[in-house]
């Protein structure tokens, strides 16, 4: 496991008891009570989680999770909000904003553990061997977490690859909604109306001429097809 883990909280305590729990499951942990120290940070080491509250003494949260998302070595890094905003409006601007999950404080240690490991779980999971190519218009690289429109590649978050992987694994067939969330989180799947809408939604951006290719089947779900 030893995958390493930032934890960035402007509550010693929260960091140490996010710290621990995380350790004691064998993870690597650096913490961090505020925005500078975790900059300098990831300056020299990329962390494969980051767990990142959004009221910091020097820069919120939403606004780092902006820089890393627009920075392609720091892009598809997930990231877990751990906050006290518990407004839906809240959790849905996090999660547009390309967060891959959302803990609201007071929150259970254990089951932070849990949602951890389920990320980082889809990153390392067996892959599909083989590209994907839809036409000459989308090519999915599992094995590389690539993905290429028109030759241009295009970077997504842990989380909009894999509904695209599974767009793309049946071309043709409808995902529903609750189909898509058990293959994103299976039993500790998020309970957030609009979740797999707001990740498609990104996910449309993204693809730029691709975009197309993802069809809404109203009151149903998604599809990928020409």
């Amino acid at each position: 496991m030893n995958a390493l883990i930032a934890v960035v909280d402007d509550e010693p305590d929260i960091v140490e008891l996010v710290s621990l729990h995380l350790t004691n499951a064998g993870y690597t942990v650096r913490g961090f009570n505020d925005a500078a120290g975790f900059y300098r940070f990831i300056g020299g080491r990329r962390p494969d989680l980051i767990v990142l509250d959004l009221m910091l003494p020097d820069e919120d949260g939403i606004e780092i999770t902006k820089r890393l998302k627009r920075q392609r070595e720091f892009s598809d890094i997930p990231i877990i909000i751990l906050s006290a905003k518990d407004e839906e409006s809240d959790k849905i601007l996090g999660l547009e904003l390309g967060a891959d999950d959302y803990v609201t404080k007071p929150f259970s240690p254990k089951e932070l553990v849990v949602r951890v490991k389920k990320i980082l779980a889809r990153r390392t999971e067996h892959e599909e061997t083989g590209q994907i190519r839809i036409a000459d218009v989308l090519s999915i690289d599992p094995e590389k977490y690539e993905v290429v429109v028109r030759g241009r590649k295009i970077d997504l978050t842990a989380t909009e690859f894999k509904i695209l992987r599974l767009l793309a694994s049946k071309r043709g067939i409808v995902f529903t909604r609750d189909q898509i969330l058990d293959y994103l989180w299976g039993d500790e799947k998020a309970v957030i109306d609009r979740t797999v809408d707001m990740h498609i939604k990104n996910l449309r951006k993204k693809l730029g001429d691709a975009a197309s290719l993802i069809r809404n089947i109203r009151g149903i779900g998604y599809k990928l097809d020409l």
